[in-house]
């Protein structure tokens, strides 16, 4: 099984934060992960500002945005995915950039895992309903 990994998960993997053991578990599923290649720039610049507060050393972000694509069985094209994106952020009132895991999840038939929970509740009330899980109900 597939599932889409957003980088509220994916930075779980990584740093010790709420919801981390949870996403933790995911990767010892039998689930494969899939996410938009833009994954890397988002959690680079989560780690980026774990830098900057201090709250991490360098070596560890290096780290962690080495290893990151190596967790994925696909990292897709975001310009694949920005048309359908944009369509499902006017629909949702919600962020494109957040509407592309959405939209992969809809292009591979299956469903994003996200902590994010304001996402999550707007999804729960839309068409897409079907293809949301949020982490601390996996």
């Amino acid at each position: 099984m597939t599932l889409v990994i957003d980088a509220s998960v994916a930075c779980k993997w990584f740093f010790e934060e709420n919801l981390s053991s949870e996403a933790r578990a995911l990767t010892e599923s039998e689930a494969v992960f899939s996410a938009p290649d833009m994954i890397l720039a988002e959690c680079a610049n989560a780690a980026w500002r774990r830098v900057l507060a201090k709250t991490i050393p360098q070596a560890q972000a290096r780290a962690f945005l080495k290893a990151l694509p190596r967790w994925f069985e696909s990292l897709v094209p975001s310009a694949r995915l920005h048309e359908a994106a944009f369509e499902m952020a006017c629909v949702l009132e919600h962020p494109v950039y957040d509407c592309q895991y959405l939209a992969l999840a809809q292009d591979e038939g299956t469903r994003l895992v996200t902590a994010d929970r304001a996402f999550v509740e707007r999804i729960r009330c839309s068409r897409w309903s079907d293809r949301i899980e949020s982490l601390d109900e996996s």
